[in-house]
């Protein structure tokens, strides 16, 4: 990088608010740990109201993500750092929650699964990293291609929401800084400035819990709108380990109100399918119906619901 490259850098940094001194931790260094403690959590709850602000933006953004998956495509998440091992933690955490197919929701970061553990210095800093993960990804439409960057200016996220657009995907950006800072053009961009951070420039901070939140919300919003979700239980999770197969057969007895031993047969029966288990026991009928039903409701268990009891006048 040049010198002039270096100062323009530098110059653009210094303007960003995340990069600035926030004026309430300025002693925080002569602080005791209750005075820590209560200086973070004071900045923490800023960080809801200033996602609240952008309730519109990320309710367009759950409808987008799941008109996407319904037709076949992904939600493709880059960032590096922080916001990068973000994405791929709300990617892996989908499958044994809602039962979606790993390959559904990815995350993907700069210096590649290495750096999920240990900074890959210089990984960031190229536009073309971010191009060959998206060709890597082989993103095509209808793939949604979300970009996350803090400081919204990321080379390695730049380098792959240009690359997706390109390619006719829909981008979508989520940074910590307002729009007006943003010098990329994207089809859907939730800005939520969460103000300087209690350490300068560590987004690691209000900026990821504020991302974090962002994400929680479109994954967990898109898949209530694909019916992975029955009342608020999560129905369609993968039981791939033994906590999530004595919460299966908890929310068949809570639903059902039959003992435990019976919810253990019904999942048996089921092949393990908790929401195919959950039908045969509210309507003690066989996994072929309960399934049959499922598929005309879309997946839905309260409109198979609907549809059992219809059948049964």
């Amino acid at each position: 990088m040049s010198d002039s490259s270096k100062k323009d850098l530098f110059d653009k940094l210094q303007d960003l608010k995340t990069e600035k001194r926030n004026p309430l931790s300025g002693n925080i260094d002569l602080a005791d740990p209750k005075e820590i403690a209560r200086i973070i959590n004071d900045e923490d709850k800023k960080v809801a109201q200033a996602v609240g602000n952008k309730i519109d933006e990320i309710a367009g953004v759950i409808d987008l993500v799941s008109q996407s998956l319904s037709a076949g495509g992904r939600l493709l998440y880059f960032g590096a750092g922080t916001s990068g091992r973000l994405g791929v933690l709300d990617a892996a955490e989908c499958p044994p929650t809602f039962g979606s197919k790993p390959e559904q929701i990815q995350g993907f970061i700069a210096g590649g699964k290495e750096a999920m553990f240990v900074a890959q210095e210089g990984a960031e800093d190229h536009e073309i990293n971010g191009v060959r993960d998206i060709v890597k990804a082989m993103a095509a439409p209808p793939d949604v291609v979300c970009g996350l960057a803090a400081s919204g200016r990321t080379p390695y996220v730049h380098g792959a929401i240009k690359e997706a657009a390109s390619r006719g995907c829909v981008t979508v950006f989520v940074t910590t800084v307002p729009a007006e800072q943003i010098d990329i053009e994207v089809d859907h961009l939730i800005d939520v400035p969460v103000g300087p951070e209690v350490i300068m420039g560590s987004t690691r901070m209000k900026s990821a819990t504020a991302q974090k939140m962002i994400l929680n919300m479109i994954t967990t919003g898109a898949m209530i709108r694909r019916g992975k979700i029955y009342e608020n239980v999560m129905v369609d999770l993968m039981l791939t380990n033994e906590k999530l197969v004595e919460r299966a057969k908890r929310i068949i007895m809570t639903f059902t109100g039959l003992d435990y031993e019976t919810a253990q047969t019904l999942l048996e029966k089921s092949d393990g399918h908790v929401k195919t288990a959950l039908l045969m026991g509210l309507g003690n009928i066989s996994k072929e119906e309960a399934r049959t039903l499922l598929n005309e409701s879309g997946g839905f268990v309260r409109e198979a619901f609907i549809k059992l009891k219809g059948h049964a006048k």
